[in-house]
C-alpha cells in the first residue's frame, strides 16, 4: 500500500497528464545518470552471470523460471552464476530450494543495480526499469508473458481510459526498453508479428531479434497435457474428485486506487455459481499479478479457493478442468491441454470499444463467450458435449497458436545464452 503523500502525489499526476509526462522525463533521465555513474561506469560484465527477473520481483514463474532451471539441470552452465529479483527475497528462498544455485536481491535496491550492471546476459518477462542502461557486452533477453488477445502498447487504437498513462506516454516507455533488447522470445508466427508491431521492433531498427522458439514456461504443459487433472489436484491440495474451474480474469485499465494501485471487483456472485453447479465442483479464483487488493472469500470455504499467490500459474491449469477467463492470455496456454475453455465477458462492448480492442476476431476463441452470469451456468453445465464445430475451432486454434510448443523451447533458449556466452571468459 502506497504511503499517503505518495498517494496524494499519484493523484495530482493522474489529473495533470502534461506535468505527469514531465516529471516522467526528469526523473528517467535523472535515474539513467545515477545508473551509470554509480554502477555502470565501475563494473565489469561477466558473461557467465546470468540476471533473472519475473514480474518486476512479484514472482518465481513464468518463462524465466523455465529458462533457469533448465540451465540448473544443464552440465554446460555448471560454471556459471545466477541473480534472481525478489520483492521477497527470504520468502522465495524458503519457497523454493531450486533458489539456492541463485544469489537473491531485493528489487531496487543497490545490490539490483550492482547485479544488472556486471550481468552478462539479463533474462525477465516484463519491462525493467527505466534507469537500467545495457552496455555493449550485455544481452538483454525478453521473453514477455504471453500470447495476448488485447492489444499492446504501439497497437492500441484508441487512447482509452488508462488510469496512469496515456497512449503516447505508454508507447514511450516501452520504447526505452524496447531500443535496449538484444533478443525477444515469440511463441508462434502470430506472436511475431504481434511484437513487431506492438513494441514497434520495424522502426527501432530490432525486426531481426525474434527467437521464434516456443514458450519455455509452456514445456510442462506440452509435456504432460496427457496426465489426468486428479494427480496435480492432489498436488496442490484439491479433492481430486472434485470437478476444477480455474477463474482467471485480467485487470482493467481504469480500475485504479492511488493508495493501492490497480483493482478488480469480481462481477461473478459466486453463491449463484454455486447454487448453480452444487458441491462437486470447486473454483480456483487467480487474479492477474497487477491486481493489489485482495479478496474475501471466506463466505464460499470449501467452494472457492484464492490461488492469487501461487507463483506458478502452470500447476494450476494442469489441476483444473475447465478455463474461464475474459482478456486474459491465459487461455492461449491452456488450449495446449485441449481441455474445456469459456470466456465470461460481462464488459465485452466497454472493454473492446473503450480500453484496448483485440488482435483476432472474437469468433475464433477456442470457446463460448458469456455476457450474463446465467451464460456462464450453461456453458458450465454442457462442458463435456463438445460439439464437432467447436473440436474443429479447437484445433485450429491450436495448430495456429501452439505448433511450437513441443516441450523443447526451454532448451533452444539454453542454446542461444550458450552460444552468446561460451568462450568469453
Amino acid at each position: 500500500m502506497k504511503t499517503g503523500f505518495k498517494a496524494f502525489l499519484m493523484d495530482i499526476l493522474r489529473r495533470f497528464p502534461s506535468l505527469r509526462l514531465a516529471v516522467r522525463f526528469f526523473r528517467a533521465r535523472l535515474g539513467r545518470a545515477e545508473y551509470f555513474l554509480r554502477y555502470s561506469l565501475w563494473a565489469k560484465t561477466n558473461p557467465k552471470l546470468i540476471i533473472f527477473e519475473s514480474f518486476y520481483g512479484r514472482s518465481y514463474n513464468d518463462n524465466p523460471r523455465a529458462v533457469y532451471e533448465r540451465l540448473l539441470g544443464d552440465p554446460r552452465f555448471a560454471d556459471y552464476s545466477f541473480v534472481w529479483v525478489f520483492l521477497d527475497t527470504e520468502k522465495k528462498l524458503a519457497e523454493f530450494p531450486a533458489l539456492e544455485r541463485a544469489r537473491l536481491v531485493s528489487f531496487g535496491s543497490s545490490a539490483y543495480y550492482k547485479a544488472y550492471a556486471q550481468a552478462g546476459v539479463w533474462v525477465t518477462n516484463s519491462r525493467l526499469k527505466e534507469k537500467l542502461k545495457l552496455k555493449k557486452d550485455q544481452e538483454y533477453i525478453q521473453t514477455w508473458h504471453g500470447t495476448p488477445l488485447k492489444r499492446l502498447a504501439h497497437d492500441i487504437q484508441v487512447d482509452g481510459d488508462n488510469a496512469l498513462h496515456s497512449k503516447k506516454e505508454l508507447c514511450k516507455q516501452y520504447d526505452i526498453n524496447t531500443r535496449q533488447y538484444t533478443a525477444m522470445v515469440t511463441s508462434s508466427p502470430f506472436m511475431t508479428e504481434k511484437c513487431r508491431s506492438a513494441f514497434n521492433l520495424d522502426a527501432l531498427g530490432k525486426a531481426s531479434i525474434i527467437l521464434e522458439y516456443g514458450y519455455p514456461r509452456n514445456d510442462i504443459l506440452a509435456r504432460n497435457a496427457a496426465t489426468p487433472s486428479a494427480e496435480w489436484k492432489k498436488r496442490i491440495g484439491i479433492d481430486p474428485d472434485k470437478k476444477v474451474i480455474l477463474y482467471a480474469p485480467t485487470w482493467r485499465d481504469n480500475q485504479y486506487s492511488s493508495k493501492l494501485g490497480y483493482t478488480y471487483q469480481t462481477q461473478l456472485d459466486f453463491n449463484a455459481l454455486r447454487n448453480a453447479l452444487g458441491d462437486e465442483y470447486v473454483v480456483l479464483f487467480r487474479a492477474h499479478y497487477f491486481i493489489a487488493n485482495s479478496f474475501d472469500f471466506a463466505a464460499y470455504d470449501g467452494f472457492v479457493v484464492d490461488v492469487s499467490k501461487n507463483d506458478e500459474i502452470a500447476e494450476l491449469y494442469l489441476a483444473s478442468d475447465v478455463l474461464v477467463t475474459d482478456y486474459s492470455s491465459v487461455f492461449f496456454d491452456y488450449a495446449i491441454l485441449n481441455r474445456p475453455i469459456i470466456f465470461y465477458m460481462y464488459d465485452l462492448e466497454q472493454y473492446q470499444n473503450e480500453l484496448r480492442g483485440f488482435y483476432i476476431p472474437l469468433e475464433d476463441l477456442p470457446g463460448p463467450i458469456s455476457v450474463t452470469q446465467d451464460e456462464l451456468h450453461s456453458a458450465l453445465l454442457s462442458t463435456q458435449e463438445l460439439a464437432p464445430e467447436l473440436k474443429e475451432k479447437r484445433d485450429a486454434f491450436r495448430k495456429r497458436f501452439n505448433s511450437l510448443e513441443d516441450g523443447d523451447a526451454s532448451a533452444r533458449v539454453a542454446d542461444y545464452i550458450l552460444q552468446k556466452t561460451a568462450g568469453s571468459d
